[in-house]
């Protein structure tokens, strides 16, 4: 399971430079905490960081699940599709919100697909025996 734990980093340390880039965008905007508006850009940063952390929810169980029951190099790939899904995201959300919607689908829907994969494949287990 040495990928899936890879791509696990890598998810989690992609999460922390979302994080890094919102919270010097509140410097740069001048946004002092616990405000979360005040500057277009700092919003659009922090939505990136917390939508990320969103999916961080269901991506992460979904990939372990899914390597284990199906094989870890089927959840790397779909893992990989996530991270880029996740830069797709934040670059086109960053630039016009409205422009969001095809990194959001790559980062959603490979977390669906292992977490179905993930719910067949060990229900299936149960059952064999």
């Amino acid at each position: 399971m040495e990928l899936v734990t890879i791509v696990t980093m890598l998810a989690i340390i992609e999460a922390a430079i979302f994080g890094l880039q919102a919270g010097l965008a509140r410097a740069k905007g001048g946004v002092q905490a616990p405000a979360i508006t005040g500057d277009e850009l700092f919003e659009r940063r922090f939505r990136v960081h917390y939508n990320t952390i969103e999916q961080l929810i269901v991506f992460i169980p979904a990939l372990w699940a899914f390597g284990h029951y199906v094989g870890q190099y089927w959840a790397a790939g779909l893992g990989a599709v996530f991270l880029v899904g996740r830069i797709v995201y934040a670059v086109s959300y960053v630039k016009d919100p409205a422009t969001r919607g095809l990194g959001f689908a790559m980062s959603s829907l490979p977390s669906f697909v292992m977490a179905v994969g993930a719910l067949i494949a060990a229900t299936i287990s149960l059952f064999a025996g």
